[in-house]
């Protein structure tokens, strides 16, 4: 009997080594045909928006196991030593499984915690509109190909429209998941992501974030949600509106090398006043359009001022590197607090005002193909 009892305690002792306690994490990785002694990466994003490692294990019996603490929940990657790709998921405390296919890293399956949980169950949802949205695209490509051909404008628009439904349809998903998942940590990164729109619906955004439990509100990224709604229903001084024919207010701020410079000094026969951000995803997808602009109306008199509301000069300056934007830039570093913004009026991001050789407002908020045809037809 006093040998069965010290056996059962073995067991017991045994199965311990494998339960996370209270504020621990245990991630346990599965992978065939991955030689021993591999290295295993834990990686998180900087606030650069790149990619930081924080642990490394080694491979051993096709397993590898990470252990810490996690002080909220995070989106963390495992990457691993000659597999392409990586395996997001939710780190937090608990036990995490990972199955991984060496062959596929984005067919893996994490359980064993309810955000990691609700994080597949989420991600299964939007496959399932996305495999309808790629059916639509093979069962429509010949047509869509022939009516682009022979400018048939009805058929487009109409092939457009029902295209249009499975992106609705993600919406409405996205939508119904949040109110019905106040607790899930994905929850607040789908709300934080609908600041990244066109158009973002501001009232939507707060009625959701409201709706939350106090626990996802206290996340790291909760408390930006809440930051960006404050900043947003912030009570301001009404402005007067700038309007077509008024002649534009000038401005004098910072370049990204620490100099100064005002409009007036930038003018040329068209100018652009374009208000943006690096972290203002809509902005970032229209400057391509931007650098095209510019490279082929500059020569024939089109200036561009760049007025950013970034709040991190790192930011700024990195953001118009990569997107090679050559043209004149300025900021105050003070986001929606910017003083030219405030002149300007300012609600929302990429704004744009387009002015003529003498600094009159002769257009505003043109992107685009029609931003294009109005700089051609000032320029001829």
């Amino acid at each position: 009997m006093k040998k069965f009892l010290l056996g059962m305690a073995a067991l017991a002792a045994m199965a311990s080594c494998n339960k996370a306690a209270e504020n621990e994490y245990i991630v346990t990785g599965n992978i065939k045909g991955i030689a021993d002694g591999k290295s295993v990466i834990l990686e998180v994003q900087d606030d650069n928006g790149g990619l930081k490692p924080v642990d490394t294990v080694k491979m051993k019996d096709g397993k590898f196991t990470f252990t810490g603490s996690a002080k909220e929940p995070e989106i963390y990657l495992v990457s691993i030593e000659s597999v392409n790709g990586k395996v997001p998921f939710i780190l937090e405390n608990g036990e995490i499984e990972m199955t991984i296919d060496k062959d596929s890293l984005s067919l893996a399956k994490v359980t064993g915690t309810y955000n990691n949980e609700e994080l597949d169950n989420y991600k299964q949802k939007g496959i399932a509109v996305q495999k309808k949205m790629i059916k639509f695209q093979k069962d429509n490509n010949t047509k869509m190909m022939q009516a682009n051909k022979t400018n048939d404008t009805v058929l487009m628009n109409s092939l457009k429209k029902e295209y249009s439904k499975f992106q609705e349809e993600f919406v409405k998903q996205s939508d119904a998941y949040v109110a019905s998942h106040p607790k899930a940590y994905i929850s607040i990164l789908i709300i934080e992501g609908m600041f990244n729109q066109m158009a973002p619906d501001f009232n939507k955004i707060t009625k959701m974030y409201n709706g939350l439990d106090e626990s996802i509100k206290k996340t790291k990224h909760g408390k930006k949600v809440k930051e960006n709604l404050d900043k947003i229903n912030k009570p301001t001084a009404p402005v007067a509106e700038i309007k077509i024919g008024a002649t534009a207010p000038d401005f004098t701020a910072p370049t990204p090398d620490g100099k100064k410079t005002s409009l007036k000094q930038n003018l040329g026969k068209v100018t652009i006043v374009d208000f943006w951000a690096s972290w203002c995803k809509p902005c970032r997808a229209e400057n391509p359009n931007m650098v095209a602009l510019y490279k082929e109306f500059h020569a024939k008199g089109l200036n561009i001022v760049g007025v950013s509301l970034d709040d991190e000069a790192s930011k700024w300056k990195e953001a118009i590197a990569k997107d090679g934007l050559t043209w004149t830039h300025v900021s105050n570093l003070k986001n929606f607090e910017d003083p030219i913004a405030n002149t300007y009026g300012i609600q929302l991001i990429p704004s744009t005002y387009i002015l003529d050789g003498s600094g009159k407002v002769i257009a505003k908020d043109l992107r685009g193909a029609e931003l294009k045809a109005k700089v051609a037809s000032l320029l001829k």
